[in-house]
């Protein structure tokens, strides 16, 4: 039971959904932050409009909150997407998918010795039958 459970823990797609829930959730306020206060301004200065307005698409009459397609909202969500799933990439999945290749290696190595070590023993076996 103990090492169902270690395998369950130690298989990669469970730590890498576990990190990238935890992680992605802190660094994305960090992200959004930064693109509220770098990004948003020039969005609304591209759009032409007041810093309550702008990039984007207004329908019907105008300064009616409700008909406002925000276009620049849409490119902050995209950009704070990309940069914590990038960063939890980088940080995490990578150094991850690293330790587990040269864990791999590690037991291809020790699976390879095992079997040399039975063939020699069974070349001492034949051996000491012989005579």
């Amino acid at each position: 039971m103990i090492q169902g459970f270690k395998t369950f823990i130690t298989r990669g797609n469970v730590i890498d959904l576990a990190i990238a829930v935890v992680i992605g959730t802190a660094f994305a306020k960090v992200v959004d932050t930064v693109i509220g206060a770098l990004v948003n301004p020039i969005l609304a200065r591209v759009g032409g409009g007041n810093v309550g307005e702008g990039l984007g698409i207004q329908l019907g009459d105008k300064g009616n909150a409700e008909t406002f397609i925000n276009i620049g909202d849409i490119i902050n969500a995209l950009i704070v997407f990309l940069l914590t799933a990038l960063v939890v990439y980088l940080v995490f999945v990578v150094p991850m998918n690293k330790w587990m290749e040269r864990r791999d290696r590690n037991k291809v190595a020790e699976e390879e010795e095992a079997e040399e070590n039975t063939v020699l023993l069974r070349e001492i076996r034949d051996l000491l039958k012989r005579g």
